[in-house]
């Protein structure tokens, strides 16, 4: 079996080595998530956001309080490979534009662009000129609106309004269906869908589950508290309560 062999001069810059491995040829700075590095060349420093040096850089690019712990700054020259427990990686260049992607698929983005929070929980929203690398759970396949998306499958948007919800009522019953409709605490995209109009790109996975080696059911349940509010907690408790109850 032949099997390739890269060294600094073969190997790709600024593009993927494979579905699962990318290569960032770094002129300077460049922001990624924690723990993706898996190799590099070159002379690279990795340091954290909020240092006094970086204080200035991270300023202008990145306005995600919420975020800014989950990435570092990558600085010096060489290239960077950068893999996501063999999820699929890809690169996407913005040219005065903006990209709302899922915040726990967002590797990588230059400093030339700006990333804040989304009004959507759980996405961010790079804006500006430059790249930025997303990983998914499968291929990505971009739909123009007017369309729906499955909510789990849903990776981002580009150029577009903000989207909408919508349920499908006649498809909801039972006790934990009701509470998914009343809180927005749901399951499957039968019962919910992300409602996209206007003009631009949805980009959506090819699966409704989430990355490789991010847990399972729970963890998935658990990334989607951060948008309740605490009225709308406290409901979820009392009805799960009252669901235990009739169940013994």
């Amino acid at each position: 079996m032949t099997q390739t062999v890269f060294t600094p001069a073969t190997l790709p810059k600024n593009d993927n080595i494979n579905r699962y491995a990318y290569s960032v040829a770094v002129d300077n700075h460049i922001l990624i998530r924690k723990g993706k590095m898996i190799a590099y060349y070159g002379n690279l420093r990795f340091e954290r956001l909020g240092s006094t040096v970086l204080d200035i850089l991270v300023s202008n690019a990145f306005n995600s309080p919420l975020s800014i712990n989950d990435f570092i700054c990558v600085a010096g020259q060489g290239q960077l490979i950068i893999g996501d427990l063999g999820n699929d990686i890809s690169g996407y260049d913005l040219d005065n534009a903006n990209l709302t992607i899922r915040a726990t698929h967002l590797l990588g983005f230059q400093p030339t662009l700006l990333c804040q929070e989304s009004v959507v929980p759980g996405f961010l929203t790079l804006l500006g000129t430059g790249r930025m690398l997303a990983s998914s759970n499968g291929p990505v396949h971009f739909v123009e609106p007017p369309c729906f998306a499955d909510e789990q499958a849903l990776l981002g948007w580009a150029d577009c309004p903000c989207p909408a919800f919508r349920y499908d009522h006649n498809y909801i019953r039972g006790y934990a269906s009701a509470v998914g409709s009343f809180t927005g605490f749901t399951l499957s995209g039968e019962e919910k869908q992300v409602d996209f109009s206007g003009k631009g790109t949805v980009l959506v996975q090819s699966s409704e589950a989430q990355l490789a080696g991010q847990g399972g059911l729970l963890s998935s349940l658990l990334a989607q508290l951060s948008g309740l509010e605490k009225d709308e907690l406290s409901t979820l408790a009392s009805m799960a309560t009252g669901l235990a109850g009739k169940r013994r």
